[in-house]
């Protein structure tokens, strides 16, 4: 249980920091990360809802981390979670092609995590 306590915190700690950066100040992070000169609002918006969302999974895992009985759960959604980034993010790569160093370096944090997140959620309770 401690793993995935600990799993969760780290989880948390993660997508809270991006979620973040994403939607405190989008124009901001568009041109300092993914060298875009101009942001429309169409764009921010859709980074604030991102934001909102990492922030609704991230304050989940928080509290999972301390609430055993949601344990599980929290880290089986950090697999679909992961997974669902992974997935969209490798059809880019061959749709569209190379993003961003930046989200280059997302996808492998990605593509790491979720057999880490396998293996945690399989752990006895």
């Amino acid at each position: 249980m401690i793993t995935k306590k600990y799993f969760l915190l780290l989880a948390f700690s993660m997508v809270v920091i991006i979620a973040l950066l994403y939607g405190i100040h989008p124009q901001w992070f568009a041109k300092t990360f993914l060298g875009m000169a101009e942001l429309n609002l169409n764009m921010a918006h859709i980074l604030r809802a991102v934001m909102g969302l990492y922030i609704g999974f991230s304050l989940f895992w928080l509290y999972a981390a301390f609430n055993v009985s949601y344990q599980n759960t929290a880290v089986l959604t950090t697999i679909i979670f992961s997974s669902g980034l992974i997935s969209g993010r490798i059809i880019s790569f061959f749709a569209d092609g190379q993003p961003s160093a930046l989200l280059v370096f997302y996808a492998v944090i990605e593509l790491v995590l979720v057999p880490i997140a396998i293996w945690v959620f399989r752990l006895p309770e």
